[in-house]
């Protein structure tokens, strides 16, 4: 049986610490991400515990589900995948949830992309494609399944409908008058049924795999809460804003080469679309700013620049 912490505090995680893993419950703790009143879903946060380990923690049922499904998922995939670049476990309890890894010396790829050049641009995209490409084989979805347990597909982004219809809070200026020529050409794209199915990581973006800074080579893909069944163009979503789109075409290069599947960067960019729209609406409907403190407008640009670069208008 799942179980989650009393309280959102320091105080509570250290008696979880205390009662799964002893030896490291006098550690130092520097909670981050902390948000006390988060709704139950997102009632999670993590810490660095004692300089050394990143600890993962929920004081709502739901959050602690999603930390119950990380812990199972990366029990199997240990077994299954054993060549993927996977945290290193220390603890891991469903009863109360919590998931203690080593701490990496790596960083999010949002800190190395500016220096990714021309130079580097094939060694970084065969690392992000072959990741993804073996991922996404089949026979790693059915052993983690067997494993695991039966696995639910991610939550999707917000359909095309309630994108059009824009933030209720104020909208980013005119800029949003473009969305629906945008989301009707999402709707084309993403119409017909999706073609293989594989276990993606559901949350692929710059701050969930992490690089070495001088080799610009990708040791760790982490947080694996939203891992499940989905069509592989859904996991490359987030790469045309991550990367750009001259590596994110080299990542879809790379990636067809290794898994001999072609991949429908039509879909991959429908999914960007309603990814990067989702993101700006629940954003601005709830007064919190952008990640990168850009204003909402100014993605929305972004998007529709990334777009006209591939050919679709609005």
């Amino acid at each position: 049986m799942v179980t989650w912490l009393g309280a959102p505090s320091v105080a509570a995680l250290r008696e979880a610490l205390h009662e799964v893993a002893p030896q490291l419950g006098g550690g130092a703790i520097v909670p981050r991400n902390l948000v006390p009143d988060a709704a139950p879903e997102w009632s999670a946060a993590t810490a660095v515990l004692a300089g050394r380990y990143v600890v993962k923690f929920a004081w709502a049922e739901p959050a602690a589900l999603r930390i119950r499904h990380q812990v199972r998922v990366l029990g199997a995939l240990k077994v299954s995948a054993p060549w993927l670049a996977l945290p290193a476990v220390v603890v891991a309890s469903e009863s109360p949830a919590l998931l203690v890894t080593e701490l990496a010396a790596a960083v999010p790829f949002f800190d190395v992309r500016h220096l990714v050049g021309a130079g580097g641009r094939a060694r970084v995209a065969q690392d992000l494609g072959a990741v993804l490409a073996r991922l996404h084989d089949p026979d790693v979805l059915a052993a983690v399944s067997a494993a695991a347990g039966p696995l639910a597909a991610p939550v999707m982004p917000a359909a095309t409908d309630a994108l059009r219809r824009g933030p209720a809070a104020p909208a980013p200026d005119a800029r949003w008058e473009r969305v629906a020529a945008w989301c009707d050409w999402t709707d084309r794209v993403l119409g017909p049924a999706p073609g293989r199915s594989g276990l993606v990581h559901g949350d692929f973006h710059g701050g969930n795999h992490l690089w070495d800074e001088r080799s610009l080579r990708l040791e760790l893909v982490v947080d694996w809460e939203t891992a499940g069944p989905a069509e592989p163009e859904y996991d490359l979503r987030c790469l045309p804003g991550d990367c750009g789109m001259e590596l994110f075409g080299a990542v879809v290069d790379a990636y067809e080469r290794v898994s001999g599947a072609a991949l429908d960067r039509d879909r991959i960019m429908g999914w960007h679309v309603r990814t990067v729209l989702d993101d700006v609406l629940w954003r601005v409907e709830a007064g919190v700013p952008m990640p990168d403190r850009r204003t909402a407008g100014e993605w929305v640009d972004d998007l529709g620049a990334r777009l006209a670069g591939f050919g679709v208008g609005g």
